[in-house]
Formats: structure tokens, C-alpha cells, sequence
């Protein structure tokens, strides 16, 4: 077919104006395509960066849930671990060789407070932040979705703008 239109294009080599009298449909493709406006650069690129906020906020959200279902399950390891010996971390990979004297944990709630809990209750605690942790997932999924559909939906407009 391309082999044709070229054979076409040649047989009419001749200038092409409002006398010309056969058809023109052929010689489309000769035409450059519309270049992408700056309107439509601008708010490929701003997508583009919300989107990337979206995936990091997505990802520390699952790096968190993460952590916490390791803590879950650190907790289930002391249980009748009373008067063993433990590695307490210190902070940032440093751990001291420590001996558990009580299954009761302090827990800060916040500000600084500490409140003492049990293993089970701490547990709950815990359970509870991966609730709320998993909530904000699902929101911030949803939203994501939302921002795609409507990211397509714009290409969608400018691409039958093109064709008019």
C-alpha cells in the first residue's frame, strides 16, 4: 500500500491548488503532525510530578506498615521471655545484650508519654496504627486512580482536538 501512495504521489507532481480537481487524501501524511502546545507540556509535567508524590507517600505508607507488623511479631518473641536475655536495640543497628525483667512494656503515646502496657495490649496498639496506616493506603490508592483516569481523560481531549 505505502508502494502505491509513493506511485501515486508521483504520477501527480504538479501544484497543488483550489483548480486541482482529483483527490488529496493520499498526501496527508505529508502534513507534519501538530506539535504538543505548552499548555499540554505544562500539565504533562505537573501530572507527572503528582504522580510521583503519590507513589512516595504510597511507599513510606507500606515501608510503615512494614515496621509495624516486624514489631507485631518482634512482641510474639517475648512473650515467657521473662529473665532471658534479649538484644535491646540502642538505636540506629547498636544492640545491647540485656536480661528482660518484666513482660510490662512503656509505650509512648505520644508527646513523650509513656504508658505502661502489656505485650497483648501493646499489640493492640499496634494493630490499630496498621488499621489506620491501611485506611490512608486505600485513600491515597483511590485518588491515584481518580488522578489517572483524569490524566487520560485530558490526553484523550488533546488527541481529539488533534483530529479536528
Amino acid at each position: 500500500m505505502v508502494k502505491e501512495e509513493k506511485q501515486e504521489e508521483q504520477k501527480h507532481e504538479h501544484v497543488h491548488d483550489e483548480n486541482c480537481k482529483h483527490n488529496h487524501e493520499h498526501h496527508q501524511h505529508d502534513q507534519p503532525a501538530p506539535e504538543i502546545s505548552q499548555e499540554l507540556m505544562f500539565k504533562l509535567q505537573m501530572f507527572e510530578q503528582q504522580m510521583q508524590q503519590f507513589q512516595q507517600q504510597l511507599q513510606a505508607i507500606e515501608q510503615g506498615i512494614g515496621e509495624m507488623n516486624v514489631l507485631n511479631n518482634g512482641l510474639d518473641e517475648l512473650v515467657g521471655a521473662k529473665d532471658k536475655e534479649i538484644f535491646a536495640p540502642i538505636g540506629r543497628g547498636i544492640f545491647a545484650r540485656a536480661k528482660l525483667i518484666s513482660e510490662d512494656l512503656n509505650v509512648d503515646v505520644g508527646g513523650g508519654n509513656m504508658v505502661k502496657k502489656t505485650i497483648p495490649e501493646t499489640k493492640e496498639i499496634i494493630s490499630e496504627q496498621i488499621k489506620k496506616l491501611e485506611e490512608v493506603k486505600g485513600e491515597l490508592e483511590g485518588s491515584l486512580e481518580k488522578f489517572g483516569k483524569e490524566f487520560e481523560k485530558m490526553i484523550r481531549e488533546e488527541q481529539e482536538k488533534r483530529k479536528a
